[in-house]
């Protein structure tokens, strides 16, 4: 295996997301800056079922998804004052890069994978088409946490649709609002 390669556990980098304050004008800085677009906004939404260092959570969040390229960027806004992992780095070091996520085939196999690498699963929720993800702590060791995400083939298919959005995109219709999560 060459130093490039990602164990198959792992899982493969798809994404970068990053934490703000205002996602609308996180999208249009985003895009003017580095041409990432069109966004996929889910405006409000909550997962239906979370965990937050054990506990059970119901964290309310905006969500934009959207390509440069074959790299997706993901925005998030927290829009309530609950205990999260959102909050949690915000606190600590401010808004900005927040997570990388891998898309993992085998879900279990990449959480214990990056348990037996030393970090904390510090999250855990059920996502859209009844995908999980799972965000790794890495304070200390990385800038940011790694989220693990169950590609399924609903999921494969959303991100495929995402990026094919984005190849020869003109610029118009640059945020599509998308179902509450």
């Amino acid at each position: 295996m060459s130093k490039f390669d990602i164990a198959p556990a792992a899982g493969r980098l798809i994404q970068t997301a990053f934490i703000t304050k205002d996602i609308h004008a996180s999208m249009r800085e985003m895009t003017r800056t580095m041409g990432v677009g069109p966004w996929f906004l889910r405006e409000r939404g909550v997962f239906p079922r979370q965990i937050y260092r054990g506990q059970p959570s119901s964290t309310a969040l905006a969500i934009a998804m959207g390509y440069a390229g074959d790299m997706q960027f993901e925005i998030i806004q927290q829009l309530d004052d609950s205990p999260s992992v959102y909050r949690e780095v915000a606190e600590r070091s401010g808004y900005g890069l927040h997570h990388f996520g891998v898309a993992a085939d085998d879900y279990d196999a990449a959480i214990a994978h990056y348990g037996s690498e030393g970090y904390t699963l510090a999250y855990e929720a059920e996502v859209a088409h009844g995908a999980r993800v799972g965000y790794f702590d890495t304070h200390g060791a990385l800038p940011a946490m790694i989220e693990v995400i169950e590609f399924r083939p609903a999921t494969r298919a959303m991100f495929d649709g995402f990026r094919d959005a984005a190849r020869g995109w003109d610029g118009q219709d640059p945020v599509r609002i998308r179902a509450p999560i």
